[in-house]
């Protein structure tokens, strides 16, 4: 049997990084990308293909896809992986910060399908992966921006779903809870960067980063996580939406189960927003 490939983004560590090593395992050959190639150094000895990808650069996906194409053919799958969350009140994201945030966890794995779709057409075949996230379906507070783009790419896969599947395309949204990972300490990072003492949220600062850390209390290993995907990915007719990990099942069952009142004020009171608004009835 011809040896089938699979890109994925976001290779550097986590997620990226154990699915590329499952896939490997596997007898698949994999491209594993990034944006700093240096973080790759580690998947040259375990002999995958390793390419540097900015997903925010248009022009790099468009190098990326021309390179792929030309060497590979058609994809067998491709997993859109590339991510990061912005941790902040929503009224203090910067629209600048907003579109970074969505060109990376949204428009890039849109685009990055565009460029292989083609192909996958003509073949009759080939499987889209999108890495969604449950914030995508629960909103937290101070996780706003983050969980609109994963909740954008959902309804995106949902849609891609449907129009490419006259065309043999198959596409699975997987998504994660708490998955092992840098995710906390990236988004604690940013945090630190962004946050003024002036913000209206400085009382509960201690909760915000709390929030950006909260993916990973009790999370799974992200080695389990990629063998589980993997497992049903591979499968003949894999599910259309796959959750895993640390409440995957929870969070989207608290968004069905309990009216929208009673969830704010479960919500409010875990981020200390019902502690910030005793302090302002009381200036």
């Amino acid at each position: 049997m011809t040896q089938k490939t699979v890109l994925i983004t976001g290779c550097s560590s986590g997620i990226g990084l154990a699915l590329a090593l499952e896939f490997k395992r596997r007898g698949w050959q994999v491209i594993a990308t990034a944006r700093r190639p240096e973080a790759l150094q580690a998947l040259i000895s375990h002999e995958l293909i390793t390419e540097k990808l900015d997903v925010t650069s248009q022009e790099e996906i468009e190098r990326l896809s021309a390179t792929i194409l030309n060497r590979h053919g058609a994809l067998d799958m491709i997993i859109n992986n590339a991510g990061y969350g912005l941790i902040a009140p929503i009224i203090e994201v910067t629209p600048q910060e907003l579109l970074t945030q969505f060109k990376t966890n949204t428009f890039a794995p849109l685009e990055i399908v565009r460029q292989f779709a083609e192909s996958m057409k003509e073949r009759g075949s080939g499987m889209i992966v999108n890495i969604g996230s449950v914030s995508g379906i629960l909103t937290t507070p101070f996780s706003g921006a983050y969980c609109a783009s994963k909740a954008a790419l959902h309804a995106i896969s949902d849609a891609l779903r449907m129009e490419l599947a006259p065309f043999g395309i198959r596409v699975i949204t997987v998504q994660p809870g708490g998955i092992q990972s840098r995710f906390g300490q990236h988004a604690a990072q940013k945090l630190e960067q962004l946050f003024s003492e002036r913000s209206w949220y400085a009382p509960v600062r201690d909760f915000i980063m709390e929030r950006a850390n909260a993916s990973q209390e009790k999370a799974m290993p992200a080695e389990a996580f990629a063998r589980k995907v993997a497992d049903e990915l591979l499968k003949p007719n894999p599910k259309p939406v796959i959750r895993l990990g640390e409440k995957s099942k929870l969070l989207p069952f608290l968004k069905q189960a309990f009216p929208v009142r009673k969830l704010d004020k479960i919500l409010m009171k875990k981020f200390g927003l019902l502690e910030l608004a005793k302090r302002n009835e009381h200036r």
